[in-house]
């Protein structure tokens, strides 16, 4: 199923690729993509999985800095934030590189979900 044509003309495989790493691609994948479903679930997986992080992000930096006002013995918690963004790196490029190998992989969490929301 990734060798098939997808909805942008390219291979799934490519698509899929271009999806985890732009996720603006994986966005409009999910309104244009009808028929390829390797395509589709990777572009939900996509989805999930960056907005997720940033939620996390987000409200992990809004409570550091609250706690950091409170206090400046929190202040070193701000450096929690930094793995974070290779942390989130490093499982694009693994979602990236498993998905262009051809692979239907689900990541933990989001996999499930986005298995859900594909299949409707």
């Amino acid at each position: 199923m990734q060798n098939q044509k997808s909805a942008l003309g390219l291979d799934g495989n490519i698509t899929v690729l271009i999806g985890y790493v732009i996720g603006v691609v994986a966005l409009i994948l999910i309104f244009i993509e009808k028929d390829n479903k390797f395509v589709r679930f990777h572009s939900f997986q996509s989805i999930f999985y960056h907005v997720g992080f940033f939620a996390v992000y987000f409200v992990l930096a809004i409570s550091i800095g609250i706690l950091s006002q409170i206090s400046s013995i929190f202040g070193f918690l701000g450096l929690i934030l930094i793995p974070l963004w290779f942390l989130w790196l490093a499982g694009m490029i693994y979602a990236a590189y498993k998905g262009f190998q051809g692979s239907m992989f689900k990541l933990p969490i989001v996999g499930n979900i986005a298995e859900s929301m594909s299949n409707k």
